[in-house]
C-alpha cells in the first residue's frame, strides 16, 4: 500500500499516459479512430503507437442494452467450464464490429505489430469501450500467432462506461490480460457509473449535448435528476454484492432480483480512482472497485446539492486532460491498495507516517466511511478465500489414486484384455473392486473442484492454469474410460440414452475444455477419453442393424480419431470390445480402408 509514482505501479511511462489523454481528447472530425507515433522521454530505444477513438454522442450508442459477445472476434471471453460467454454492451460491439472490417485500421495495427511498435489504444468516455475492445482483438490475434512474438497492447481510457458482465472481468482475469487495461475515472464523474444504471436515456440525451459542446439541447438540462438517479442504482448494485461478499445468506436476496433490474456490468483492469486533489488510489479487485465506485460519488454534507451542484459533477466528465497532467507529472502522489483485508477501519489504528494513515488519508480524499472500508476489506477476504479454497484441494490425493489406477491398467493389459474391458467384464473381483473404489473417490474429488468453479470460488486463473490443465487432463483420460464401462455395464444406456447424451458427468466435459482451450482447438477436438462411448453405441447399432445414413460417417470419425493417436493404448488388444467388432460384426462395406488394423497380441 505503499505510495509509489504511477509509471512504477502501472508499468506505463507518466508522459505516454499524459499524451494518451490528450489524444482521447483530440477532435477527431468523424474519423473512426486517429494514430499517432510517440516515442517516450523515459524509454529511447523503441516507440509507441497511439491509437484514439472519439466519443459517440448518439443516444442509440448509450442505451444500455447488452449482448453476447462475439466468439469469432473474441473466442477468450467465456468461461470456459461453464461454457458461458460473456455479455457485453450491444451498441459498442456493434461500432467495433463496424470498425475492425476497416482496411486502414487493420493496416496500422498490422504494420506497427511487425516494427516492433507497442501499441497505446486509448479512448475517453464512450471511445473507451472501443478502446477496450481493440485491446481484447489485438490480445486474441498475437495468442493465435504462436510463430510470432509481439509486444502486448495497452490501453488507457478516461472516464469509460463499464463494458461487460463478471464473465468479462473473469475471462480476462484468467488470461492474463487485466494488466494491460488502465481506466482512469474522476472521483464524481458520473459516465463511469452510468451503466449501472438502466433506463436513463430520457434524462441523459440532453446532457450528451451539452458534453458533445454541439449546441444547445433541445430541452431542459435535468443534471440532478440523473446524478441521483445513476447513484440510486449503483446502490442498489453494490449494497446487493457487498451482501455476497459477506457471506448473507437472506433469501430475499435472490427473491429481490426478480422485482428490481440489476445492472449486470463489472469493473474490470486496473483503476486509477482521481481524488480530486492530486492524489491516485489505485485498485485492481474489480468488487473493491464496484464498491469505491459507488461510495466515492455520494455527496457529503459539505458538498453542494441541488441542480447545480450535479452539473458540476457531470462536467468533471471532461477534466481528465487538467487531471492527469497534474497528477502524473506534477503531484506523484499515488497510493496502490493490495491488501485490502487490512485496510483501515479509521484513523486511531493508524501511525501519523506510516502506509496504513496514508492509506487512510486516500480513502478520505475518496470520501470513503467505515461501511465502504469494510466492502474493501470483504473484497479483499473474498480473494483470499477463493485461493485457500484452491490450498484445500488434496491434490497428492488425487495423484495417489492415479498411480495406483496406472498400476491397475497395466496389470490389465498384461492380461491382454485391456483396461476398459477389465474393469466392464469384472473377472477379478478383488482389483476391479479397488480400482471402482479409486474411480469413484477420484471423481468426488473433482465434482467438488467442478461445483467451486460453477459457484466462481476458485481464483480466476485457475482454469487457465497449465498444471491443473495437465492433471485434468491427466484424470480424464484415466478415468472417463472406467466411468463409460461402468454405464454400459449395468445398461444405464438402455434407461438414460448414449452415455455422451446424458450420463457425461461435468468433470470430463469441463477438463475437455480447458485443454481445448489453451491449445487453441476446436470443440470436441480433444475427445479420446470418449472413444469407449461411442464404440459402444456403435456396437449397438450394429447388433441391432440400424445402419442409418449417419452410420457410416460416425465409423469413419472413429477411424480418424484413432488414426491420430501416436500410442493407441489398450483399443488393439485381440479381446477388446472394439477388436472384436471391428474384425468381426462391423460389415466390410462401412470400413473406409484408412484404418490399417494391426491386432496387438
Amino acid at each position: 500500500m505503499a505510495s509509489e509514482s504511477l509509471g512504477a505501479v502501472l508499468g506505463v511511462e507518466e508522459d505516454l499516459i499524459e499524451k494518451a489523454s490528450k489524444q482521447a481528447f483530440s477532435s477527431h472530425e468523424d474519423k473512426p479512430f486517429l494514430s499517432e507515433e510517440y516515442r517516450s522521454s523515459a524509454s529511447s530505444s523503441s516507440s509507441s503507437l497511439i491509437i484514439s477513438f472519439a466519443p459517440s454522442w448518439s443516444l442509440s450508442d448509450w442505451h444500455s442494452d447488452k449482448t453476447k459477445i462475439d466468439l469469432f472476434l473474441f473466442p477468450s471471453l467465456r468461461s470456459i467450464g461453464n461454457d458461458e460467454r460473456a455479455e457485453v454492451h450491444k451498441a459498442s460491439l456493434s461500432r467495433f464490429q463496424s470498425l475492425v472490417t476497416n482496411q486502414s485500421f487493420q493496416s496500422e495495427v498490422e504494420n506497427a505489430t511487425t516494427a516492433g511498435k507497442r501499441i497505446v489504444f486509448t479512448g475517453h468516455s464512450s471511445g473507451g469501450p472501443m478502446a477496450i475492445l481493440a485491446t481484447l482483438w489485438k490480445l486474441e490475434r498475437d495468442r493465435k500467432q504462436t510463430d510470432r512474438r509481439s509486444i502486448s497492447p495497452v490501453c488507457l481510457t478516461f472516464g469509460s462506461p463499464l463494458i461487460g458482465n463478471h464473465i468479462f472481468s473473469h475471462a480476462t482475469k484468467r488470461e492474463d490480460w487485466s494488466r494491460f487495461f488502465i481506466h482512469f475515472v474522476l472521483k464524481y464523474d458520473i459516465v463511469p457509473r452510468i451503466s449501472l444504471a438502466p433506463f436513463v436515456e430520457r434524462t441523459i440525451d440532453p446532457i450528451l449535448q451539452v458534453l458533445s459542446k454541439k449546441g444547445s439541447p433541445p430541452e431542459p438540462v435535468r443534471y440532478s435528476e440523473l446524478y441521483n438517479t445513476v447513484l440510486e442504482n449503483a446502490a442498489t448494485v453494490a449494497s446487493h454484492q457487498a451482501c455476497n461478499l459477506m457471506g448473507s445468506t437472506n433469501l430475499l436476496l435472490e427473491t429481490m432480483k426478480n422485482f428490481v433490474v440489476l445492472s449486470p456490468y463489472r469493473p474490470f483492469g486496473t483503476f486509477v480512482l482521481c481524488t480530486g486533489n492530486g492524489r491516485l488510489v489505485v485498485m485492481k479487485n474489480s468488487e473493491a472497485v464496484l464498491q469505491v465506485l459507488f461510495h466515492s460519488a455520494v455527496l457529503n454534507e459539505q458538498e453542494e446539492e441541488g441542480d447545480e451542484g450535479a452539473a458540476k459533477k457531470v462536467w468533471q466528465h471532461l477534466e481528465y486532460v487538467k487531471e492527469v497532467e497534474e497528477s502524473c507529472l506534477e503531484m506523484q502522489n499515488v497510493v496502490y491498495l493490495d491488501k485490502l483485508e487490512e485496510v483501515p477501519l479509521s484513523r486511531d489504528n493508524c501511525s501519523k507516517h506510516d502506509d496504513a494513515a496514508n492509506v487512510d488519508s486516500a480513502l478520505n480524499d475518496l470520501g470513503l466511511g467505515t461501511r465502504a472500508r469494510l466492502c474493501l476489506r470483504a473484497a479483499g477476504e473474498l480473494e483470499k478465500q477463493k485461493y485457500r479454497n484452491q490450498e484445500k484441494i488434496d491434490k497428492a490425493k488425487a495423484e495417489s489414486k492415479m498411480k495406483e489406477l496406472e498400476v491397475y491398467r497395466k496389470i490389465s493389459r498384461d492380461l491382454g484384455v485391456g483396461y476398459y474391458d477389465a474393469f466392464k467384464l469384472q473377472n477379478d473381483k478383488e482389483d476391479d473392486f479397488q480400482a471402482n473404489v479409486k474411480r469413484l473417490e477420484l471423481a468426488g474429488l473433482w465434482d467438488e473442484i467442478i461445483e467451486m468453479l460453477k459457484r466462481y470460488e476458485l481464483p480466476d486463473e485457475f482454469e487457465g492454469n497449465p498444471d491443473w490443465v495437465k492433471m485434468g487432463t491427466e484424470f480424464r483420460q484415466m478415468v472417463e474410460p472406467l466411468d463409460i464401462a461402468n454405464y454400459y455395464r449395468h445398461l444405464k444406456n438402455e434407461d438414460t440414452g448414449p452415455y455422451m447424451d446424458r450420463g457425461r458427468p461435468k468433470r470430463y466435459r469441463y477438463t475437455q475444455r480447458w485443454v481445448e482451450h489453451m491449445n487453441r482447438l476446436e470443440k470436441g477436438a480433444s475427445s479420446e477419453s470418449c472413444f469407449w462411448a461411442e464404440t459402444e453405441e456403435l456396437v449397438s447399432k450394429t447388433n441391432k442393424k440400424a445402419f442409418d445414413g449417419d452410420f457410416k460417417k460416425r465409423v469413419e470419425k472413429l477411424e480418424e480419431d484413432l488414426n491420430k493417436w501416436s500410442e493407441k493404448g489398450d483399443v488393439l488388444l485381440a479381446e477388446t470390445t472394439f477388436m472384436k467388432w471391428w474384425n468381426g460384426k462391423l460389415p466390410q462395406d462401412y470400413k473406409s480402408g484408412k484404418f490399417v488394423c494391426q491386432t496387438v497380441l
